[in-house]
């Protein structure tokens, strides 16, 4: 998922709940039991990826492997930064690669199969690499349309639920979405409507939607911190967009550590306009101390972990006995049939879709 807008929530998590948003803990010179010896088991990913001290306190625990973190920026920077260091990995696990990206990493093998522990809890529909075992899926989520409610309520409009109401005259110069090009929201944005409309479709909707003055800017912190008028960053902003592409995890995060608490979020999702993503962890090729990486993957999937992702990351587990926080189920939105595209077929045309979208919706 977008790393800048993880990065803020878990922020605002660790603040509201004061817990310390560490991610990492020991050190790669620690020595003992494991296949190279080492007590350490070094987790690589993107600069978003954040959990809590007494979580991973407790795997140490469990397994005596302490967790050391290496972020190297954004997913997308992240993945490529692994596939360029396959032949010398930088670490045993890599977690933090979508499904939007999934076969970049795929096609350059970057990983070893291992089949987790827990998968069984784990719905079928998240297990994109279920044939081979050489990811596991860790935490899924969804892109969507968040709206402000405000703005609506005081225009007496009804706020859009569809890809079809976003290109009505009502909502004309309202939305304001991320370069499928430079963002991870953006590309699911994208995606989301090829979900919808089909292979050639997706353009004439897009035209569509252009005509209809959709704003677009590189990344999510500026639409939705500068340019969303429902986020509290985009009020300070003087933000004049009501309607921002988002997360239907962005609602809980308007809310949480709010005294007192309101009966509805300032903002709320179109749930017409999602789009699914799900995030994978895989035992890297060629790691130093594998077992370890095992025993990290497996905890990453146990009810421990689940349930400290999502004010941590923000983030749903995949797991079915894990629970979400009540701040989830009472603000956030339900999201029965979210958008979703086959990995080989994204694989496929991911290249050839951004370049058309670009060259239709940036000139």
């Amino acid at each position: 998922m977008n790393t800048t807008l993880r990065r803020a929530l878990g922020a605002t998590a660790a603040l509201a709940l004061g817990v310390p948003a560490l991610a990492a803990c020991g050190s790669s010179d620690d020595k003992g039991s494991g296949e190279s010896g080492s007590k350490t088991v070094t987790l690589v990913s993107h600069d978003s990826f954040v959990a809590s001290e007494a979580v991973l306190k407790e795997f140490t625990e469990k397994t005596g492997y302490k967790v050391k973190v290496l972020k190297s920026g954004d997913a997308g920077r992240a993945v490529n930064q692994a596939i360029l260091s396959k032949s010398h990995p930088q670490g045993d696990v890599f977690f933090g690669v979508d499904n939007t990206l999934l076969s970049r990493a795929l096609d350059k093998d970057l990983f070893a199969p291992y089949e987790a522990k827990g998968l069984d809890r784990v719905p079928r529909e998240f297990q994109a690499d279920a044939g081979e075992h050489r990811v596991t899926p860790v935490d899924t989520g969804e892109i969507c349309v968040n709206y402000d409610r405000a703005y609506f309520a005081d225009h007496k409009l009804t706020p859009p639920q569809s890809f079809d109401d976003l290109v009505k005259p009502e909502y004309k110069n309202l939305l304001v979405t991320e370069n499928s090009a430079t963002s991870s929201p953006g590309l699911a944005f994208q995606l989301a409507t090829v979900a919808a409309y089909g292979d050639d479709g997706w353009k004439d909707y897009w035209k569509k939607l252009k005509e209809n003055g959709v704003e677009v800017v590189d990344g999510w912190e500026q639409a939705y911190n500068d340019r969303f008028s429902g986020s509290a960053a985009g009020k300070k902003a003087k933000g004049d967009r009501p309607l921002a592409v988002s997360y239907a995890s962005s609602p809980p995060a308007e809310v949480l550590g709010v005294k007192p608490e309101p009966q509805e979020g300032p903002t709320g999702v179109a749930t017409g306009t999602c789009f699914r993503q799900t995030e994978f962890a895989g035992l890297l090729k060629g790691a130093q101390n594998t077992e370890g990486g095992k025993a990290l993957i497996d905890f990453m999937l146990g009810r421990t972990f689940q349930e400290d992702m999502p004010l941590q990351m923000f983030v749903k587990p995949v797991s079915q006995d894990a629970k979400l926080p009540e701040v989830f189920t009472k603000y956030g939105a339900q999201i029965d049939k979210p958008g979703t595209l086959a990995p080989e077929k994204i694989a496929k045309n991911r290249d050839q879709w951004v370049k058309e979208w670009s060259s239709l919706v940036l000139k």
